[in-house]
């Protein structure tokens, strides 16, 4: 497989632009491919079976863009449709929640981990089995925060709401004496400063995505796949729904202007 092979990342809309940026900064000479389902989404409130089967459809258009690895850059696609995704396909494929687990326990001391996420994410229970599998003793608080997404959409990261909101689902795991909370939605980093604010300096926070970038530069290494320095570099979008609209709320997760961003019928993928 050819090194300058662009990286394939999909999320149910413009959240996973937040990995994107990571892979941005943390790989610069490599080159990606982004699929915003914005037509069907969120993920977050859909049934297992639905998600398994959006993955797979959307994985298969990124396969026909020939890429050397899949980032699943949605957690609630992570959560139900990781395992069907390595069935199917042999390229490596890495998931958000997986980098996640494993950089809040190397972070926390006590062992109480608190997550915050989708409704879907959250009930899943996926960082839980992910810590867990990685150190039984350690005990993990979930907390679904399904107005964050909304409201981060909206671009209401400094408004008075924003910091009610936060307190509120914040105050049940802050109860539980956690010393490190996992961002468990790839919208969440926009939020980051006033979830710290809320949360106080006792906790760590955890971005999935970031500690995702720093997992994807690693498999790429080990793999010997990572992009040479003289790679030409090309950030290609895709969306099943509204390109306009998706340009203009993604450039606040992507931190720059999100260009030519192509409609796909994915139906025709099916």
């Amino acid at each position: 497989m050819s090194s300058s092979l662009p990286i394939g990342l999909f999320d149910s809309g413009v959240g996973g632009l937040t990995v994107l940026r990571e892979l941005e900064r943390q790989l610069p000479h490599e080159s990606t491919i982004y699929f915003g389902d914005t037509a069907r989404v969120p993920y977050g409130s859909k049934s297992q079976e639905v998600i398994i089967r959006f993955s797979l459809e959307i994985a298969d258009f990124l396969m026909k863009e020939k890429i050397k690895m899949l980032v699943v850059a949605c957690n609630t696609a992570s959560a139900f449709a990781l395992q069907a995704l390595r069935s199917r396909f042999s390229i490596p494929i890495i998931g958000v929640i997986e980098p996640g687990a494993s950089a809040a326990l190397a972070a926390t001391k006590t062992r109480r981990i608190g997550v915050i996420g989708t409704e879907g994410t959250i009930e899943s229970h996926a960082y839980t089995s992910a810590i867990r599998a990685l150190n039984p003793a350690t005990e993990v608080f979930g907390q679904a925060c399904p107005l964050i997404v909304p409201l981060v959409e909206e671009g209401w990261l400094d408004k008075p709401v924003a910091r009610e909101i936060v307190r509120e689902y914040l105050t049940p795991l802050l109860t539980k004496k956690i010393d490190t909370l996992v961002l468990g939605c790839t919208h969440y980093p926009l939020l980051k400063n006033v979830l710290a604010d809320v949360a106080g300096p006792e906790i760590t926070l955890i971005d999935s995505a970031e500690e995702t970038g720093h997992r994807v530069a690693e498999e790429l290494h080990k793999l010997t796949l990572a992009a040479s320095s003289d790679n030409k570099v090309q950030h290609q979008f895709f969306v099943s729904d509204g390109p306009a609209r998706f340009s203009r709320t993604g450039q606040r997760f992507l931190g720059e202007s999100v260009d030519d961003v192509q409609w796909v019928d994915i139906g025709e993928w099916i």
